[in-house]
């Protein structure tokens, strides 16, 4: 095994040799420790809210800790996809097999529960919990960026529950539109540029920091709103630009602009 994978790691990447429960210990361990990580920076964001802290600053600070560093420490609306929630689950089991409570990976499965509500609970804030004759843009589909993926992606959560609120949702993802036809079928409308998914609209949620976000035009996206408010999952977008372009903005962890 170590001549074969030998091409891989000729950058001195080390191949570690251990037993197969340890091997298997080790993947879990990595990802529910990530987990983790997304979770507690989460708790934070939201501790900094109330606090009235930015958790950018908070977030570089601790970041430079090295026994911390800055790797997973992005607040959020929630972790998904196919790793981190299933390795944390297995841990869970896997801990009451041998009759442990893992009760630290059991909050961290509940807080990124909760997270992925983040953003509508900002929204029936704003607007109310009748959302009838409302209607949402979101930008970002996929758990993540560069994939497809939706499995257990905070978007389903969130588009959920504003469909149910009575809103109508116009979604664009670059890559997940056909996933999101499985999972929405004719219930949202599905728009392949992100400023087709704006005219009328009385919101923007982004829910996925895809790069092709970062830098809209932001007096278009002023013009084909209803309303020019945005609801950031990712704090893409510095607090002085979004005062200076006009919009009322709802980052995480951080002060909310308004006008």
């Amino acid at each position: 095994m170590k001549e074969l994978y030998s091409p891989f790691v000729r950058t001195e990447n080390p191949i570690l040799v251990m037993d197969n429960r340890s091997a298997e210990m080790t993947k879990y361990a990595a990802n529910a420790f990530l987990a983790t990580r997304i979770s507690f920076i989460n708790q934070v964001a939201n501790l900094c809210e109330k606090a009235g802290a930015d958790v950018s600053d908070v977030r570089r600070g601790i970041g430079f800790d090295r026994r911390i560093g800055h790797y997973f420490l992005f607040p959020g609306v929630g972790y998904g996809g196919s790793c981190f929630p299933k390795d944390v689950r297995a841990v869970i089991r896997t801990a009451e097999e041998y009759d442990m409570d893992f009760s630290l990976l059991k909050e961290v499965e509940v807080i990124n529960e909760k997270q992925k509500e983040l953003l509508v609970n900002k929204v029936f804030a704003r607007f109310g919990k009748d959302l009838r004759g409302r209607k949402f843009a979101i930008w970002g589909l996929a758990f993540k960026p560069r994939t497809d993926d939706m499995r257990e992606a905070p978007s389903i959560v969130i588009i959920e529950a504003l469909l149910k609120a009575g809103a109508e949702i116009a979604v664009h993802d670059p890559e997940a539109l056909a996933r999101a036809r499985e999972v929405f079928g004719d219930r949202v409308s599905y728009h392949r540029g992100n400023y087709d998914a704006l005219p009328g609209a009385d919101a923007l949620l982004i829910v996925t920091e895809w790069n092709e976000f970062r830098r809209p035009d932001f007096a278009r996206v002023r013009e084909l709103m209803k309303s020019p408010i945005i609801f950031d999952g990712r704090n893409l977008y510095e607090l002085s630009v979004m005062k200076q372009e006009g919009f009322m903005y709802y980052p995480v962890g951080r002060s909310t602009v308004t006008q």
